[in-house]
């Protein structure tokens, strides 16, 4: 992608004149004004494509302007009396957690993903909003299984199973954490096909047993033959 260059730099200390060269109080506050502006407008955007346009390096920030573009809620508002807990209630939400309803354990049965895990989930969601997601064809089942591949390469294999009756299974081949798992499940951010339903979710972490090209540990069990 080829994007313009642009100079972001904004030197406030250009515009003394020389009859307050002197000055060192007015000198001192644009000089604190000229950093200030340094870090947070000049180094914002010329960091831009970096944190926040680029889905694979984007932070937390970046990470949720996308999830406003897409219109999924990945992040959990906090109360600014209590930053470090999550807080969700009725109406004005006071003393919510203070309630019978309170659980300092699990954060409110709200998931909390880190940073690479709202990048896969946004990924996946982008990747379904994009893509035909057909069950048949060259955009079919082949064509979601390389993306799977792409986005869990670091974890394990995933990828897409076809019932042939207008279901699919998807396979986990490690041990994918349950919040992540919750928020795929929740949000039906997996892609797949209009009008084809999921039948399950099979999470394989042991060598399986069986016939065929992909007979995994079928030499170690009764049946081997050396």
């Amino acid at each position: 992608m080829r994007i313009q260059q642009f100079d972001f730099s904004n030197n406030v200390l250009d515009s003394i004149i020389w009859q307050y060269d002197n000055a060192s109080k007015i000198t001192g506050l644009l000089q604190y004004k000229n950093t200030w502006l340094t870090e947070n407008h000049t180094a914002f955007w010329q960091n831009w494509y970096t944190d926040i346009f680029n889905l694979d390096t984007a932070n937390d920030f970046g990470l949720a302007v996308w999830s406003i573009i897409l219109g999924l809620p990945l992040f959990i508002e906090l109360n600014p009396e209590s930053p470090t807990k999550p807080f969700w209630a009725f109406e004005n939400r006071k003393n919510f957690d203070h309630g019978v309803f309170s659980n300092a354990t699990d954060n409110g049965g709200i998931p909390i993903l880190t940073t690479e895990q709202k990048r896969i989930v946004l990924k996946l969601y982008y990747y379904k909003l994009c893509s035909r997601c057909a069950t048949y064809g060259s955009y079919g089942i082949p064509n979601t299984n390389m993306f799977l591949n792409a986005i869990f390469k670091d974890y394990g294999r995933f990828y897409v199973l076809d019932g042939l009756d207008m279901t699919i299974t998807y396979v986990i081949g490690f041990n994918i954490d349950p919040n992540l798992l919750q928020v795929l499940k929740d949000y039906d951010i997996l892609p797949r096909a209009a009008a084809v339903g999921i039948k399950r979710y099979v999470i394989l972490t042991r060598p399986v047993w069986g016939f065929g090209p992909y007979n995994k540990n079928f030499d170690n069990g009764n049946f081997g033959d050396d």
